[in-house]
């Protein structure tokens, strides 16, 4: 994405003849949302007098205190490549701000650069680059989503297997002309499971990525005639969908995480970075794997890491070192899905990873062996403890997490609040299952 200034953007807009632009921002629970405006409205909205009513996003403000202003990050402005070229249509991500100026603080933007000033603060850049796992279904006559899909395709299958490469080319090429570069993508394991991975940029850039990325997805698949969805596990008996977040520190224009000399050429940092990161993990759970569904990916036999581990190179694992060294040299977090929000994910994976460099942690020892394979005598005698295995269970870990808490700030209750409603609502359902197990048994 380009760099411009308020002229840049309406010489842009005339130039361009773009008739609308969307003011886009997220909301707590990771829901992007936008208000409209036509271009004559342009010069307002780049003053920051665009309003929205507060009380009537979730999580946000009281109705009492609704009146908000969407402050728009110039440097995000970009025209969208599918719709019409005439009356085209253009976005500015926002932050949110209260009526005397100042930021507000439930807006996940927000929060996330509150986070970032403490890395910028150590004389660090924090970076990190999403992969995202997603599945193409077909739509049933009316246009609903179903869970069928016509693909055969098994991993890195190309087509006339794999059915939905043609969208998966189409957002793509759509995200390369937003200026946000796809480093690769390829069927993933399940049949209709699909993957692309977004380079590494400076942590908000990425957040700010990753909701252009999934906006793209189910706008293009949707114009193909498919339902693109984020769920983590829409089948049963099939690997569901993660989003491993790469993450590195930056000093200088050098990796922070690299040392020759360290163990397996790791730094201290990057030692103590992990070691915050297992810390935590419990406690961010609930930000990285928002729903009551993230915890039935989160289950042995499919990829998804159940123990706070790290290992060098087994997939197992919470936290993997890829190969690369030098420039190259990240963590690899394993446990996310893409149905978080991004900016909450990583304001709280980078606070894990400062805390245990603050506090000078020092990981355990790495592990190897298939964890998925070992059973539970095997796993308790190398003493690793286990990711929360419900919405419940993780909303617990994070209330009483307070660098987790501290990290999102005054809006962390409104979060586990909702998170909490939407658990009791799903623990009251009758499920299907249920009724297959137990309607004429008992």
């Amino acid at each position: 994405m380009g760099r411009y200034s308020e002229a840049d953007i309406l010489r842009l807009i005339e130039d361009e003849d773009i008739q609308f632009i969307r003011m886009q921002f997220t909301d707590l629970f990771g829901q992007l949302k936008n208000v409209a405006i036509t271009a004559s409205q342009a010069p307002r909205a780049l003053a920051g007098e665009i309003m929205l009513d507060g009380s009537s996003i979730q999580g946000s403000v009281r109705i009492e205190e609704s009146d908000q202003y969407l402050w728009p990050d110039l440097s995000t402005f970009a025209v969208l490549p599918w719709r019409p070229q005439y009356g085209k249509v253009a976005r500015l991500i926002c932050d949110i701000h209260n009526p005397d100026g100042s930021p507000f603080p439930g807006d996940p933007r927000n929060i996330l650069k509150q986070v970032l000033r403490r890395v910028e603060a150590m004389g660090y850049t924090f970076n990190a680059g999403p992969e995202l796992e997603f599945f193409l279904f077909q739509t049933g006559e009316e246009g609903h989503p179903t869970t069928k899909t016509s693909d055969s395709a098994g991993y890195f299958d190309l087509g006339p297997l794999d059915h939905g490469e043609s969208t998966r080319r189409e957002v793509a090429l759509a995200l390369e002309k937003m200026g946000i570069e796809v480093e690769a993508s390829h069927h993933e394991t399940a049949a209709g499971q699909h993957e692309i991975d977004l380079k590494y940029q400076d942590a908000l850039t990425a957040a700010d990525n990753i909701m252009t990325f999934k906006l793209a997805v189910k706008t293009l698949a949707q114009k193909n005639g498919l339902h693109a969805t984020f769920m983590p596990k829409p089948i049963y008996g099939v690997a569901g969908s993660g989003m491993h977040v790469n993450m590195s520190l930056f000093r200088d224009g050098r990796n922070a995480f690299y040392d020759a000399d360290g163990e397996g050429r790791l730094s201290l940092p990057a030692l103590r970075f992990i070691a915050g990161l297992l810390e935590h993990a419990r406690g961010f759970c609930a930000l990285t794997n928002p729903l009551v569904n993230s915890y039935k990916r989160l289950v042995p036999g499919y990829e998804a890491p159940c123990y706070l581990s790290w290992s060098e190179a087994n997939r197992s694992a919470l936290i993997r070192i890829p190969a690369p060294r030098g420039q190259g040299t990240r963590v690899e977090l394993r446990s996310p899905d893409p149905a978080c929000n991004p900016y909450l994910a990583l304001a709280a994976c980078l606070a894990a990873g400062l805390d245990g460099i603050r506090r000078e942690l020092t990981p355990p020892p790495a592990v190897s062996g298939n964890l998925s394979a070992m059973t539970l005598p095997e796993l308790e005698a190398k003493n690793l403890q286990r990711l929360p295995t419900s919405l419940e269970d993780a909303i617990g870990a994070m209330a009483a997490d307070p660098a987790i808490m501290e990290a999102i700030g005054p809006y962390a209750a409104q979060y586990i609040a909702g998170k909490r409603q939407e658990w009791e609502s799903y623990r009251t359902q009758i499920s299907q299952w249920e009724l297959d197990r137990y309607l004429t048994v008992y």
